[in-house]
């Protein structure tokens, strides 16, 4: 294993556990449907992570962040649907009841499709990740090594990161809402959780890259 190899999982993990918008949506998701809400959010947040790693290693995203309206375009629209996702956790919280329309599902498996769905949208919708892995991936690959599958595999390990960090949260928040399900704190931390989207999707709208 190479410093080079080592640098990159150390920057790749400083990033990872600094909390942001996946995280959110991952523990929102979790208080509302439990430990597979939550593990299906961190499948969806990774799906979007390898899409952005395959565009930052074919050249897309350098078109996307070259093209203002396009960069700008996507990074509303993400922020539109924090926005979106955040309003319904408070409304439900207000109403003491769960996010029927969301991570509360009738059954497991719609619950699945749809909190991964979520983790999808909420990636590909922060163009700040097409910044991110343009950057942090090619200069980590070493010298006469072919670029192409080498961007592709540092993204897969960024995203097998991201997956075991974000289970691991949606293994730990499910037990404590398993404890508080249906109580006040729950119903307050519902609500806290649709206010840290709201904020994120509010910090996404007004920031440049």
């Amino acid at each position: 294993m190479d410093g080079s190899f080592l640098a990159f999982l150390g920057v790749s993990a400083v990033v990872i556990v600094t909390p942001g918008q996946d995280t959110a949506l991952t523990i929102r998701n979790t208080l509302a449907g439990g430990r597979r809400a939550g593990l299906a959010t961190a499948l969806g947040v990774v799906t979007g992570q390898s899409c952005w790693t395959l565009a930052a290693s074919v050249g897309l995203t350098a078109l996307l962040v070259a093209s203002e309206p396009a960069f700008a375009a996507v990074r509303l629209l993400g922020a539109a649907y924090l926005v979106w996702l955040g309003v319904r956790s408070i409304r439900a919280a207000i109403r003491g009841a769960t996010d029927h329309g969301s991570a509360g599902m009738a059954t497991g498996r719609s619950r699945g499709r749809d909190t991964w769905r979520q983790g999808l949208l909420s990636s590909l919708g922060n163009p700040k990740l097409a910044v991110f892995f343009s950057s942090l991936l090619p200069p980590f690959v070493p010298i006469g090594a072919a670029p192409l599958p080498t961007m592709i595999g540092l993204g897969a390990v960024f995203a097998s990161m991201t997956l075991a960090w974000l289970s691991a949260y949606a293994v730990v928040v499910a037990r404590v809402g398993d404890r508080l399900r249906g109580g006040p704190l729950r119903r307050a931390l519902d609500a806290v959780m649709g206010a840290v989207l709201v904020a994120f999707g509010g910090r996404l709208a007004i920031e440049r890259r």
